[in-house]
């Protein structure tokens, strides 16, 4: 499913225009984007939990050469599914 497909899943499920259910679904997204920029987690109970991960410093390798490189420590989005969302996809 891409993002206009899920637009229109949206909008046929809350009875919503295919705009308002875009405004709703970037109003969803930018919240969750500025929450784990200002470094707290979203929980959303029954579905799952947005957070940032951090990655520590590594070696790693460059596929092309072999030549050993290091990789910077770094934060990543993570997002852990619930258990109402693991049920649901369980079944």
């Amino acid at each position: 499913m891409n993002k206009s497909e899920l637009i229109d899943a949206i909008a046929s499920s809350a009875n919503l225009t295919k705009a308002d259910a875009g405004r709703a679904l970037e109003g969803f997204t930018n919240a969750i984007t500025q929450a784990l920029q200002a470094g707290d987690s979203v929980s959303l109970i029954g579905f799952g939990t947005f957070s940032v991960k951090e990655r520590a410093a590594r070696k790693g390798r460059n596929p092309k050469t072999g030549q050993e490189i290091d990789i910077a420590a770094s934060k990543v989005p993570d997002f852990k599914a619930g258990k109402g969302l693991k049920d649901a996809i369980g079944s």
